[in-house]
This record gives structure tokens, C-alpha cells and sequence, in this order.
């Protein structure tokens, strides 16, 4: 194993992205009672971060909540549906509640803790939004997710032996409230923010911001994000223990340390690892900083680089 490259600074500012198994595993109910379940455990291995001294910024997913809300919407009144930027919006607070409280509770309520809606500025002719990928809401057998994608309009996609919605994802450009977050940060703030990849919003002629129906991959955003604050490190948490080769064959191996360089070159699923990758490997790129992709209960090892797979340059 090797060790990270900024363990000589007695602190760090990491950024850390939830992956979905925070908040629900495939299969359970999404209920309030699962989640909050989900994130206690989550929240006692953030926790572990900060107890050993370094600042945290929090992200998450939001793809099964947002869907849930467009479905709910859809049956109250199918003509009045809410955009997803609202409903981003909308889940962007229920999660952020939840991962606040967990986290104050994990730590003992002596620290401060604060969720931020985040705005993520997308250009709105990027082309993402004439070929929509980006998974949300339940999953259903193919023959329900026609029928759903035939009377509601939707696009569909296959995510692994099972359909779901799929919307455009557009890639972020900038955070808005980028200003905001800086200030809390300097206050030793713990911050949960950019939920969901952000709220998408597009600038109009005159320089003002408006919500656009979109859902911004969360680990493209967490990474851009992770660069405006400059922060050391960015670890990207799932329940995979490492970014494999071969992965699924019997020649499967797992990968302790990776250059930006080769981790272009790795073949990995478009849906899982793959963003995860590239948006780890465009965060260490252009500077001495580390990304580790892993379990969410390793977070603390994959900083300490005893864990996960390290995307860094070359010592």
C-alpha cells in the first residue's frame, strides 16, 4: 500500500461523495426509515474524517428521491408536474436533513454542520440534452418501463438486468454559490452541499439564472466542485472496495494506485465506475492532489491510503 501523497499536512480539506448505497441499497423500500438507517452508517464513517482533523465537504445522489417525486407529482396531477430542478431541489433538502443530523449526532453536536442548496451552472447547448443517460427513480422489468416510457413520455435505459428513466446529464461548468460555500468552509463548517450533482441552471442573455430539466452526474459535479475549493482530496465512495481490471472475469484484480494517465485507458462500465474514473482523474490532473475511489466504510483508510484505489501522478 502506498501512502497518500499529502499525508505530511497535519490537515486536509477533503471532499467526499456519497454513493447511492448511502442512502439505499438496491432492493430496499424508499422510506424515510431505510435511508436515515443508510446514512447513520454513512455518517459514522465521515465522522472518522473529521475526528481525525480534517475539514469535510459532503456530497450525495439523489436519483431514486427525484424519481419518486416525479412519479408522486405525476399521479397527483400529470399536467402540473414539477421540473427537476425543483424536485432537485426538493430531495436536495430531505437528504441534506438527513446526513445534517446524522453527522451532528455522530460527532457528539460539537461541531457545526450546515447544508447548502447548490446551484451548478450547464451550458444548455450541451449535447447531452439531445441523448439523455442519467438514471433516476425506481427500477422496473423492461415491459413496465415501455409501457411507463409510452405514457409518460420517457426516455429508458437498461441498468443491469433492470429499466429505468433516464434524463439528459449535462456537464457542470461553474457553482454560483461557490462565494458562499468558501465562507462557511473559513467558519470550520462542515458542509453538505451539491447534492444530486447540484441543481442545474443555465444563465440567461441578461446574466440571471434559471433552473433547466436536467440531472447533473454527481461525481462530475463533486469534482468540479473539489477543484474550485482546492481542495487535497477527493474520495468518491461506494460499495466496490477498489476499482478493478478485468472486473467480473475470472482475471479480475484490484488497483492500489493508478495515474490519471492510465486510468483514461481502463475499460469500465459507462453506469458504475466509469465516471467515477474520469471525474477522479480530471481532479488530480493538473496538480499535486489525490483522488480514491472505495468503500464508503473505508473513507478514512482511502485518505490514509490503506484502501480504495488512489488516482495520483507518479511520485
Amino acid at each position: 500500500r502506498c501512502s497518500s501523497p499529502r499525508l505530511e499536512r497535519k490537515a486536509m480539506l477533503v471532499v467526499a461523495a456519497l454513493g447511492g448505497n448511502a442512502l439505499l441499497q438496491r432492493g430496499e423500500p424508499l422510506t424515510a426509515e431505510a435511508q436515515r438507517a443508510n446514512v447513520a452508517t454513512a455518517a459514522a464513517s465521515l465522522a472518522r474524517i473529521i475526528e481525525a482533523g480534517h475539514q469535510l465537504v459532503v456530497t450525495h445522489g439523489n436519483g431514486p428521491q427525484i424519481g419518486l417525486l416525479a412519479l408522486q407529482g405525476a399521479a397527483y396531477k400529470p399536467d402540473e408536474v414539477f421540473p427537476l430542478d425543483v424536485l432537485g431541489a426538493e430531495t436536495d433538502g430531505m437528504i441534506g436533513y438527513l446526513i445534517e443530523q446524522e453527522l451532528e449526532n455522530a460527532l457528539g453536536h460539537d461541531r457545526p454542520v450546515a447544508t447548502l442548496l447548490t446551484q451548478v451552472e450547464v451550458d444548455p447547448k450541451d449535447p447531452a440534452f439531445a441523448r439523455p443517460t442519467k438514471f433516476i427513480g425506481p427500477v422496473y422489468d423492461k415491459a413496465e418501463a415501455e409501457r411507463l416510457a409510452q405514457a409518460r413520455s420517457w426516455s429508458i435505459a437498461a441498468d443491469g438486468a433492470h429499466w429505468r428513466r433516464v434524463v439528459p446529464s449535462p456537464m457542470p461548468m461553474d457553482i454560483p454559490d461557490l462565494r458562499v460555500l468558501q465562507l462557511l468552509l473559513e467558519q470550520d463548517v462542515t458542509l453538505i452541499c451539491a447534492g444530486g450533482g447540484g441543481i442545474p441552471v443555465v444563465r440567461r442573455p441578461d446574466g440571471s439564472l434559471i433552473g433547466i430539466e436536467a440531472v447533473i452526474d454527481k461525481d462530475h459535479a463533486t469534482a468540479l466542485l473539489a477543484h474550485k475549493l482546492n481542495a487535497d482530496a477527493l474520495l468518491l465512495l461506494t460499495d466496490v472496495e477498489a476499482v478493478f481490471r478485468d472486473f467480473g472475469t475470472e482475471a479480475q484484480s484490484a488497483i492500489d494506485r493508478i495515474t490519471p494517465e492510465d486510468a483514461g485507458h481502463l475499460d469500465l462500465p459507462d453506469g458504475s465506475m466509469a465516471p467515477k474514473v474520469a471525474a477522479a482523474a480530471t481532479f488530480v490532473s493538473d496538480r499535486a492532489r489525490f483522488a480514491s475511489v472505495g468503500r464508503l466504510e473505508d473513507a478514512l483508510a482511502m485518505l490514509e491510503g490503506r484502501a480504495g484505489t488512489m488516482i495520483a501522478e507518479a511520485d
